[in-house]
């Protein structure tokens, strides 16, 4: 409320010191001398009752600005943290390894979105061959998003991720780790390895240098997708083309 209040005087003020510009044009009392115009609170407040748009019109401008600057921030903090993101070499990915255009996709097995952004971005991968799509699962959404993530990573380890990760996103509801066993055994994996890498240092390396990264670069939910540096927000495979296509033009 303190913040909203503050933002509100702002642009109050902003606002007010336009309108006098308006309302009181520069009249020489000398020459080459701009006269000098004292505005009153009555003035203020009969502008502002007469132009009540102007405070909304303002308040929209600084909101602008404001993500504006938030967008630009998240960028940079992206770029600075691009070789992990793009090319970590414990992360699964598909696609072209020294690819000049790179999908990222911060996900989570047990979000619904992420189940809605999956056969979209399959068509995206089956139609751009040439790029590279990395995955970065997390643990947050459901109680068994963890166990899901760790599963995929174990199944990567036996050179089956992609086998793994679209059963985890078949697997109907509701999710537990027998129905997540089940399917790593349906898709041919060692269960005697992939019980032992589930639980192994390296995949909780892994699942904490996710979180740690997806942090770090201010990931607010999931799916969240990171084309050449840029956050992309959007479950539709039309849009992801779209600016693939303009990164390849």
């Amino acid at each position: 409320m303190k913040k909203i209040l503050f933002i509100s005087i702002l642009a109050l003020l902003f606002s007010a010191a336009a309108l006098v510009k308006v309302y009181y044009p520069c009249q020489n009392t000398e020459e080459n001398e701009p006269a000098k115009v004292t505005v009153t609170a009555a003035d203020v407040e009969a502008i502002l009752n007469d132009k009540p748009e102007i405070i909304f019109n303002a308040m929209q401008r600084y909101q602008q600005k404001m993500q504006e600057q938030a967008l630009a921030a998240a960028n940079q903090i992206i770029k600075d943290n691009i070789n992990d993101i793009n090319n970590n070499p414990n992360s699964p990915f598909v696609g072209d390894e020294n690819a000049e255009i790179v999908l990222v996709e911060f996900y989570d097995y047990g979000c619904g979105f992420c189940h809605r952004l999956f056969p979209e971005l399959n068509k995206v991968i089956d139609n751009n061959q040439d790029i590279k799509v990395v995955f970065k699962p997390l643990a947050f959404v459901a109680s068994y998003s963890d166990y899901a993530a760790r599963a995929s990573l174990a199944a990567a380890e036996q050179g089956k991720f992609v086998e793994m990760h679209n059963a985890l996103f078949a697997i109907e509801a509701p999710v537990n780790e027998d129905k997540i066993n089940e399917a790593a055994k349906k898709i041919g994996l060692d269960m005697e390895k992939f019980k032992a890498d589930v639980d192994s240092d390296k995949i909780n390396n892994i699942m904490d240098a996710n979180s740690e990264l997806a942090g770090k670069i201010q990931v607010g939910g999931v799916p969240t997708l990171i084309l050449n540096g840029n956050m992309l927000q959007t479950l539709d495979a039309l849009v992801i083309q779209d600016n693939i296509d303009e990164l390849k033009n």
